[in-house]
């Protein structure tokens, strides 16, 4: 698959968003986007350029930050920062069909521009310098973009790359994955390899991107499992099948979804419960009406106060309504994405539902798959019998468990 993908971040968005508000310059104040009434342990959620460029990192504890200048501290302003990104969206729309962007958090996107090029013959720079021109010219706030032929590469080349380039641009193509993605380490500061998913890579005497090469598809996957293992070797060479159309089919195509405000913050160990939780309560109603689904997604809230979260679709190999194949795809994607941050809300959603007689088995899992789904049949037809919280997990009778009040979130569209 060979597309021509942007990705678009606002650079220093809070901060810079707070100075073009005051009439001031991001790359000349100290300015610091935190909640100082909660004393020198607030999370800062933002620093302006000013600060970045002197070491300042933007995700750091008031008390972290140097004593030596003279910072402004404002609070955050959520409306604002709304407000903004909105008007920034709406720039992009102005370049691309709505079908073609995926907003993928307040201040960062990814544009499909495979079909524009020729439509403004421009070249992918080209069309990336216009775009983020007419962003500084009628917003003020200044944007990095990554190219390349997939989503992972363009944000890759983005996160690494184009903050170092002139033109705050960097492209990546398949031809540069050995030299510049095999090259990358820690491991962690790529897209889609958290810490933990490092710690153990690690352990394999894998310190590099490259490093991954040195094991088979085969050892991933039976490591790893399915979901996990075709991800990290994939990934590892460049190849990234999602698209910007899959992205969106969470609210475009006909779905199944499952969301929970939290009565308070849950650390990362809790909130994993309730996805495990949900995905029970979701996937038995995708059994009871004979489903199957191939796009699972998963969607993260932190604390109210820090107005963060992240989400993320990924598509199966196959259509199933296998609990467990399922539950890995949630796993991993939590805790490739996840930090240690108080967390208020969790979302899960199966889409691409297709009906079980259309799925295809291969012969050499057949008889785990038939097993394992007459396993979960049987619960449920107990469930059914008996009371919708019959037979629960072990966890379920933890303290922070919110299955027992399932009633409350019978939210499934």
């Amino acid at each position: 698959m060979n597309k021509t993908i942007i990705s678009i971040d606002l650079k220093s968005f809070f901060a810079s968003a707070e100075c073009i508000n005051r009439g001031l310059d991001p790359y000349k104040v100290p300015l610091v986007v935190s909640d100082y009434s909660r004393g020198q342990g607030a999370i800062t959620l933002a620093v302006t350029p000013y600060l970045r460029n002197l070491g300042v990192k933007s995700r750091s504890r008031l008390y972290e930050l140097p004593k030596n200048i003279k910072i402004m501290y404002v609070k955050p302003r959520m409306k604002l920062y709304e407000e903004t990104s909105k008007k920034v969206m709406n720039i992009y729309k102005e370049f691309v069909s709505p079908d073609d962007i995926h907003v993928y958090s307040i201040d960062e996107a990814f544009i499909d521009a495979t079909d524009y090029l020729k439509y403004y013959k421009l070249t992918d720079i080209e069309l990336a310098e216009k775009i983020m021109k007419t962003v500084k010219e009628r917003l003020g706030l200044t944007t990095t973009a990554g190219i390349g032929p997939n989503i992972f590469l363009a944000k890759v080349a983005m996160d690494i790359e184009a903050k170092h380039n002139k033109n705050n641009i960097a492209k990546w193509t398949y031809d540069e994955v050995k030299t510049k993605l095999w090259n990358l380490s820690p491991i962690s500061k790529v897209w889609g390899f958290g810490f933990r998913l490092e710690k153990k890579l690690n352990n394999l005497n894998i310190h590099k991107v490259g490093d991954i090469n040195n094991y088979t598809r085969e050892f991933y996957i039976k490591r790893f499992g399915n979901v996990m293992g075709n991800d990290i070797i994939n990934k590892a060479n460049g190849i990234y099948d999602t698209t910007i159309k899959d992205f969106n089919s969470q609210t475009h195509d006909k779905s199944m979804s499952m969301s929970q405000i939290l009565y308070k913050n849950y650390n990362v160990n809790e909130a994993l419960l309730i996805i495990e939780e949900m995905n029970d309560m979701l996937n038995r109603d995708l059994r009871k009406k004979h489903l199957t689904t191939k796009l699972i997604y998963l969607g993260i809230t932190y604390s109210r106060d820090l107005k963060l979260g992240f989400h993320e679709t990924i598509s199966l190999d196959d259509y199933t309504d296998n609990k467990d194949i399922i539950l890995d795809s949630l796993k991993y994607m939590y805790f490739k994405n996840v930090k240690d941050l108080p967390i208020r809300k969790v979302a899960i959603a199966y889409s691409r539902l297709s009906k079980k007689t259309a799925t295809q088995i291969s012969l050499f899992d057949l008889e785990e798959k038939y097993n394992t789904n007459e396993y979960y049949e049987l619960i449920d037809q107990i469930n059914e019998k008996f009371g919708n919280t019959a037979l629960l997990r072990a966890s379920s009778l933890e303290k922070h468990s919110t299955i027992k009040n399932r009633e409350k979130f019978k939210n499934l569209i």
